[in-house]
């Protein structure tokens, strides 16, 4: 999950080691599966939000894609991955738009949550502890809400599979801390979001039936 343009789909691409996910950005849920270091993976990305936009100013049709991601892989991911771009700075209204999004997942998806900085090359000489440093407190809020759990990629260098067991690693380590369990949504919050779905589904019907009957009635009176 993350904003648009954060390299949503290179990473799921980076973890499976091959193109699987269009670059071109998708408005669905889109699932792969994979073998990687000798575990069968399955990466789901959820569209992304615009990068300062509040939850309250995303359309419906995002927000219900980003509440079934979480249901793709039932019962639920062992991790949710945030991406974020270590070379773009992280203020405020950021933050404010990162925190509603995925509140929509409820309050429990934070301990399942583990951030993950894209364009790790653009860091150079300077460590990922001391960028965190560098940013502030917009993100060191997050990096607490999520138990301190970071990990660092370089899209860029796909050969570099160290990298990507060292994420698998701390995947892991996420799912010890939580019990073993994964994340499991809310049924309430997922079937309220299908009632909804239900309700925009019979009102866009109801709109079609409109447009066709005005159109026959066009026709009629042309003809006539």
């Amino acid at each position: 999950m993350g904003y648009r343009t954060a390299g949503k789909s290179s990473t799921g691409n980076t973890i499976l080691g091959r193109d699987e996910f269009d670059l071109k950005r998708s408005a669905q849920c889109v699932r792969r599966h994979g073998e990687v270091a000798d575990r069968h993976i399955t990466v789901i990305e959820a569209p992304g939000w615009w990068r300062n936009c509040t939850v309250e100013k995303s359309p419906e049709l995002l927000k219900q894609e980003i509440l079934l991601s979480v249901s793709l892989c039932p019962p639920g991911p062992h991790a949710v991955l945030l991406i974020i771009e270590v070379d773009v700075r992280f203020k405020e209204d950021e933050r404010e738009a990162l925190q509603g999004h995925l509140n929509l997942l409820g309050e429990r998806v934070w301990s399942h949550t583990i951030v993950l900085f894209t364009g790790g090359d653009s860091l150079l000489d300077t460590s990922i502890e001391q960028h965190i440093e560098s940013e502030g407190q917009d993100l060191q809020w997050l990096l607490d809400k999520c138990g301190n759990r970071y990990h660092v990629l370089n899209n860029h260098n796909k050969s570099d599979d160290t990298q990507i067991k060292e994420l698998l690693e701390k995947i892991e380590e996420t799912v010890a801390q939580n019990n073993a369990c994964r994340f499991e949504i809310d049924r309430k919050i997922l079937q309220e979001m299908k009632e909804r779905r239900r309700a925009e589904e019979e009102r866009a019907e109801e709109r079609m039936k409109r447009m066709k009957k005005q159109r026959e009635n066009i026709r009629s009176q042309m003809s006539e």
